[in-house]
C-alpha cells in the first residue's frame, strides 16, 4: 500500500499490526518500506503534491522457510543446492531489515512422535495472565514519569530513559559487552536487546535486568538458518 497508493489519505499504513507470511516472497522494495515504521513508529509518504507523515507503530509478525523448498534441515528431502539455496533465499531480506526484528524463533518441523506428547503444563490462559501482569508493571513504571517523558511500552524506551530502566547488573553488562563484540551487534541491535531484556525482567517481576534476562534476549537475535551446514 505504501508503494502503490497515489493518494495520501489511506489509513492502512497506521494499522497497529502487520502480519507477513513467507516474508522472502515479497518484493524487496515492499519489505524495505517497513524499515521506517519498525524503527521510528511513523512513516513518511512523499508525492508530487505533498509530503505527509503518519503514525505507524506496528507489531510485525512474519514467517519464512529456511529455503524455497523448506527442507533445508532434512538431508533426505533437501534439494541439491543446499545450503547455497538457503543463502540465496534468505538474502532477499536485507541485514537492516533483519536487525529491526527483535525475536527470531526457529520452529522445527513437527514429527509424528511429537503429536503424541502431552499438552504443555502452562496453557494459553496462564501465559496471557503473565503477559498482562508484565504489562501492568510497565504501565505503572511509565505512569510515574513526567508527562513529557511518558511512554506506554518498553519498545518505546530510548536514550536516557532506556539507560534508567534497563541498566544490567555487572554480570549482565559483561555478557552484553562480550556478545556485542562476538555477534557484531549494531547500535540498533544493542538497544533492542536491552528492551527485550527489560520485558523479560518484567515477566519475572524483577526490578532489575539480570544476566539471565540478557542471555535470553540475545538468544532471540537473528538465527542464520543452515549456516552450521557449512562447518
Amino acid at each position: 500500500m505504501l508503494l502503490q497508493s497515489r493518494g495520501l489519505t489511506s489509513r492502512s499504513i497506521s494499522i497497529p499490526r502487520c502480519v507477513c507470511y513467507l516474508i522472502p516472497e515479497f518484493q524487496r522494495a515492499t519489505l524495505e518500506a517497513l524499515r521506517q515504521p519498525l524503527e521510528a513508529g511513523r512513516v513518511s509518504v512523499a508525492r508530487v503534491n505533498a509530503h505527509v507523515t503518519y503514525p505507524a507503530r506496528v507489531q510485525l509478525v512474519a514467517a519464512m522457510n529456511p529455503c524455497r523448498c523448506g527442507h533445508l534441515d532434512d538431508p533426505a528431502l533437501a534439494c541439491g543446492r543446499a545450503p547455497k539455496c538457503a543463502q540465496d533465499y534468505q538474502s532477499r531480506i536485507s541485514g537492516p531489515m533483519f536487525d529491526r526484528i527483535d525475536l527470531h524463533i526457529d520452529v522445527p518441523a513437527v514429527k509424528a512422535t511429537d503429536l503424541a506428547l502431552p499438552p504443555p503444563a502452562e496453557g494459553s490462559a496462564e501465559v496471557a495472565a503473565r503477559v498482562l501482569a508484565a504489562r501492568e508493571i510497565a504501565r505503572m513504571r511509565y505512569a510515574a514519569l513526567p508527562p513529557e517523558r511518558r511512554i506506554r511500552t518498553n519498545a518505546e524506551a530510548d536514550g536516557a530513559l532506556l539507560d534508567e530502566i534497563a541498566t544490567p547488573d555487572p554480570d549482565g553488562r559483561r555478557l552484553l559487552n562480550d556478545a556485542t563484540e562476538r555477534l557484531r551487534l549494531s547500535a540498533r541491535g544493542y538497544h533492542r536487546v536491552l528492551r527485550v531484556a527489560r520485558t523479560l525482567a518484567d515477566l519475572d517481576a524483577s526490578p532489575g535486568v539480570r544476566r539471565i534476562h540478557l542471555a535470553e534476549a540475545l538468544s532471540y537475535r537473528r538465527i542464520l538458518l543452515g549456516a552450521d551446514l557449512r562447518a
